[in-house]
């Protein structure tokens, strides 16, 4: 997901410097909710991973 977000945040960023100021919105529009979801997921798979193994000693 997190490769998701890297391509959608590169095809802003070359809409914008071509000028396409709608489709660089919605890219990094879409490239900012992507990686939100990335986000939440790597923390809820640390919380529950470090669960499921146990305390480490």
């Amino acid at each position: 997901m997190l490769y998701w977000a890297i391509v959608f945040f590169v095809i802003a960023i070359v809409a914008a410097i071509f000028g396409f100021g709608g489709i660089a919105a919605g890219a990094a529009g879409i490239a900012k909710i992507l990686f939100v979801i990335f986000l939440i997921l790597f923390v809820l798979s640390l919380i529950f991973g470090g669960f499921r193994r146990g305390p480490r000693l």
